[in-house]
């Protein structure tokens, strides 16, 4: 019901749905060979509203006919060895299952966006065998009896057997008791453990993107509003920071280049991103930027944070500071990357800051914590303030 293709065979032969549906599950008794059949028509059959099946799509992307080579290779390489060791029986079940699966890697792999959101719904709230929402002890005590009695007889078959390291069938059958007694008991909270991670994995990508997405807008468009707020008086000005900030949004939003962004094809190592930074400041609000590199090296994603964080500490001193002239001071170590911007003007009290001024906290010191880094931050109100970013890097990196 997942896949639809009981559905779309019913509507082309005029078949009852549950009919074909009842067919698969009685192919897939004795041999398994039911739901390779199933998950072969999911593949070659068209979905309704596509133009091309499944798989026709997977032998155009390498990444899947690489995958499925592979998959043939171990498969084969099972299959002799189940040969070889007398477990023909085993192969023949073997290798429907392996062909489903393998079809089900190649489905979630190619897919259209619409169906794997539907799987993906699916799998989120499909119930777990054995685990309800809110477990009865009754069901669990039957749940756990049931497993231990498995595993009670599995053993007990191994043991009978007369030759346990043979491949008999009986030691065959045994071991799978004892396996199918285990997953019984353990195995619906595996897949809540599973489950779980998944979510939170996803959760957790979700939130750094936010919060990404944050920092680059607050960089921007928010920096951009706070000097139209100061240029007012200057028509030509506001109008000069608005169409830069237009192609700036422009380019992110179609070309997928964020504002404020090291390109790596326009910047690629870090002295050539100090740089930018230096011209992007005094071009942008007219104060002088002195820069002081000791040493280089290539740009890596680590780096681009660190040059971003730096950047946005520039800004802030430049706007900010009231000084006529921030330093800029970048040294590069074999273990780290140590950035430091200064600047002689008014300071202020960090513990003043206001909550809504997201500057501080997301642009700079989230950012760094994010990638690895550290931000220290020191400011005295009338006496300036100091912004000291360490990024750790690979001793072997160039």
């Amino acid at each position: 019901m997942a896949a639809g293709v009981a559905g779309g065979l019913s509507a082309r032969f005029g078949v009852d749905a549950n009919l074909i549906r009842l067919l698969f599950a009685i192919l897939s008794l004795g041999d398994a060979s039911g739901f390779a059949v199933y998950v072969l028509a999911w593949l070659v059959i068209t979905r309704q509203g596509d133009e091309v099946p499944i798989g026709r799509r997977a032998l155009a992307d390498r990444r899947t006919v690489a995958l499925g080579l592979a998959l043939a290779t171990v498969l084969g390489c099972l299959l002799i060895a189940l040969v070889a060791l007398g477990l023909g029986f085993a192969a023949n079940f073997f290798w429907p299952v392996s062909f489903g699966v393998a079809g089900l890697a190649v489905v979630w792999r190619d897919a259209a966006d619409e169906e794997k959101a539907f799987l993906r719904e699916i799998l989120q709230q499909a119930p777990i065998p054995g685990l309800p929402e809110r477990p009865t002890r009754t069901a669990l005590v039957a749940r756990v009896i049931i497993g231990v009695v498995l595993v009670a007889v599995g053993l007990g078959g191994l043991v009978a057997t007369r030759h346990p390291t043979g491949a008999t069938l009986e030691a065959v059958v045994s071991a799978v008791v004892v396996i199918l007694g285990f997953l019984v008991v353990f195995g619906p909270w595996w897949l809540a453990i599973a489950r779980d991670l998944a979510v939170e994995r996803r959760e957790r990508v979700r939130s750094q993107e936010r919060a990404d997405m944050a920092a680059t807008i607050h960089d921007s468009v928010l920096q951009t509003l706070a000097l139209i707020q100061r240029s007012s008086a200057d028509p030509r000005e506001v109008t000069r920071l608005a169409r830069a900030q237009e192609r700036e949004l422009r380019a992110w939003l179609f070309d997928g280049r964020a504002p404020g962004a090291f390109d790596a094809s326009a910047v690629a190592t870090l002295a050539e991103g100090v740089a930018v930074i230096e011209r992007d400041t005094e071009e942008s609000h007219g104060v002088a930027v002195e820069t002081v590199v000791v040493g280089d090296c290539v740009l890596t994603d680590e780096l681009r944070a660190l040059l971003a964080a730096g950047r946005e500490a520039t800004v802030n001193a430049a706007a900010w500071s009231g000084a006529d002239t921030v330093s800029l001071f970048v040294e590069v170590e074999p273990a780290r990357v140590s950035l430091f911007v200064r600047d002689r003007g008014k300071g202020f009290d960090p513990g003043a800051v206001g909550e809504d001024r997201r500057g501080i906290s997301e642009s700079i010191r989230a950012r760094m914590t994010r990638n690895g880094g550290t931000a220290d931050i020191e400011s005295t109100p009338g006496e300036g303030t100091e912004v000291e970013l360490v990024m750790p890097r690979e001793r072997s990196a160039p």
